[in-house]
């Protein structure tokens, strides 16, 4: 089973070197960012895989995936 959550992007600016920022709202400490938006989803990657490997060695269990529209909804993730 593959599951698939949602990623909210803190948009960067290239002109001035800000890097952009990921949150997986639905994973509580998992975080990444990239300097570009392309990075910034790539290391969002890395960031699950490593999240969740780490819930499950420690025998945890992971939540279910949000719902992308319930997320757009929350007033920490809009814009």
């Amino acid at each position: 089973m593959k599951l698939k959550y949602p990623i909210a992007i803190e948009p960067g600016d290239d002109a001035t070197a800000s890097a952009f920022g990921v949150v997986v709202p639905d994973l509580p400490g998992c975080f990444s960012a990239g300097d570009t938006l392309d990075e910034a989803v790539e290391n969002s990657k890395e960031a699950l895989s490593l999240w969740i490997e780490t819930v499950l060695d420690d025998n945890g269990t992971l939540p279910a995936p949000g719902l992308l529209s319930l997320h757009t909804k929350n007033p920490e993730f809009t814009d």
